[in-house]
């Protein structure tokens, strides 16, 4: 007590009733801004983290392909690598074929090569009375004949081999070719002998 005055002062300010609500409603919308604002920076975060892991995983996949692609591109070539070394040894069995000379056991160990061979995907083509083509066909020789429109692999010198669609060798043909038509020859030897009797 101070003067005869009774202290009466309460203990807690009570603010007015409109101040209360104001400021509840200012925290509230202050917290919201806030919230709105971490949300916003947590979405952009979480997008650019799928973002980076949607990259990664592409790339794993496009790593695994490449992989896988060149596993294959590695055993073909060892495949075909192999298969060439035995080119030399195949023309050997059919010379011994050819010559009569391929019999009894020999013959059966001729033809589980050709077989296993078969089975590894080499396969030999060349065919007498195929048309020439300089990317599966190596000329030996080259003759012409009136029973061909074009050039033709008339024979097959050695038959030529492949492993789907790689050539492992050509096949060593003698071509034939159209005869060139007479009346050229004819002036050219004409135009030779005319110059020949000039000269004399």
């Amino acid at each position: 007590m101070v003067d005869g005055v009774a202290d009466s002062a309460p203990s807690e300010i009570d603010p007015p009733i409109g101040l209360e609500a104001e400021i509840e409603s200012e925290v509230a919308a202050e917290g919201a801004a806030v919230d709105e604002g971490v949300t916003l920076e947590l979405k952009r975060e979480l997008d650019e983290r799928t973002l980076d892991l949607q990259r990664l995983q592409a790339e794993y996949v496009n790593y695994k392909r490449r992989v896988e692609r060149d596993r294959e591109v590695v055993r073909d070539t060892a495949r075909a690598t192999v298969l060439t070394g035995l080119l030399v040894v195949l023309d050997d069995v059919d010379r011994a074929r050819q010559h009569g000379e391929l019999t009894g056991g020999f013959k059966a160990i001729a033809e589980s090569l050709e077989r296993t061979l078969t089975s590894l995907g080499l396969e030999s083509f060349g065919e007498p009375g195929e048309a020439f083509d300089p990317r599966i066909h190596e000329a030996l020789m080259h003759e012409h004949s009136d029973d061909v429109d074009g050039p033709t692999a008339q024979q097959i010198l050695q038959p030529g081999y492949r492993v789907g669609e790689r050539v492992l060798r050509p096949a060593r043909v003698a071509v034939a070719d159209r005869s060139p038509p007479a009346a050229d020859g004819a002036e050219e030897v004409e135009a030779a002998d005319g110059a020949a009797s000039d000269e004399t």
